[in-house]
């Protein structure tokens, strides 16, 4: 199979993982402090990271002082901050409203790619933003959180946006490194950065006895830790480094739908015929960038 192909699996997969990331912030939120759950989960990450190096004889990062400072950049924004806003914005406001909400990222990334990386999309790639962009709109404006009897936060809405920038600059900001990281190694370095950016938050935290924390709250952690985080990451990177930064914005389209997707499963909500021309949409987007021409070598 194309390299190419090989990374569009890889993202859409580690998409799905993101999406599910909305229902395990707002389990775990319910039973842990935002900074100790983030703490917990890059913990329990590294656990499983730190055996994968060894085993596939991956060699450790010493990036240079740049590009150091560039992953700590990165690992604060995505690793930390999005964890945070996400259980944050999760206690106030309804998972599937805060799937609604993720439905920016596309559009938020190609506009982070626009100004950060200063890489121009071709029209076909424009075309696919544009139908995963609307497919989003249709599945998540359909879905039944949005109706009025919702209950919604403006706070919690904003807590949301603004975990989406931090996701989009976790996804990009590695094609700004000077010398690439191997997928594992970069997910890894994300997951110890992250614990040791969140460690001193958490402590400062006030913690309940952990006879207290409820087994959802706990298995949400772990979960949150082992797919989304070990799998996703490592998916995410091996899949970006294969394409170029703004193919790679399209595929964050599947994780607003992963997100409305499993809250209706979960709620038992019927898919609509609104949501399902949104997901057909979507799936469009996907084939118009798959089919494509890279339109330059992906940055490395």
């Amino acid at each position: 199979m194309h390299p190419r192909y090989v990374g569009y699996l890889c993202m859409a997969a580690a998409m799905m993982t993101v999406g599910s990331t909305v229902i395990a912030s707002k389990t775990m939120g319910a039973g842990l402090a935002p900074f100790t759950a983030t703490a917990c989960r890059f913990a329990i990450a590294l656990c499983a990271f730190i055996p994968l190096m060894w085993l596939t004889g991956t060699p450790w990062p010493r990036p240079s002082r740049g590009d150091g400072w560039l992953l700590l950049a990165q690992a604060g924004a995505g690793s930390v901050g999005y964890t945070v806003l996400l259980v944050l914005g999760t206690q106030q406001t309804t998972a599937a409203d805060a799937g609604i909400l993720l439905g920016t990222l596309p559009a938020v990334a190609a506009l982070l790619i626009v100004l950060l990386l200063g890489e121009r999309p071709t029209p076909r790639l424009l075309l696919a933003l544009a139908l995963a962009t609307t497919g989003v709109l249709a599945v998540t404006l359909a879905s039944p959180a949005s109706g009025g009897g919702a209950r919604r936060s403006l706070f919690g809405d904003l807590l949301i946006l603004l975990a989406v920038v931090c996701e989009s600059l976790f996804i990009l900001l590695n094609k700004r490194l000077r010398q690439p990281l191997p997928p594992l190694a970069l997910a890894t370095t994300m997951s110890g950065l992250g614990l040791a950016v969140s460690i001193v938050p958490a402590l400062l935290e006030q913690h309940p006895a952990l006879i207290g924390v409820s087994a959802s709250s706990g298995w949400a952690v772990i979960y949150y830790a082992l797919v989304p985080t070990v799998a996703g990451f490592w998916l995410w990177y091996a899949g970006a480094a294969r394409v170029t930064a703004m193919e790679a914005s399209a595929f964050t389209a599947i994780a607003p739908i992963a997100a409305v997707v499993l809250s209706a499963m979960l709620l038992d909500e019927s898919i609509r015929p609104a949501q399902m021309l949104g997901l057909a949409l979507v799936i469009v987007a996907v084939g118009t960038v798959a089919t494509a021409r890279s339109p330059q070598p992906p940055l490395e």
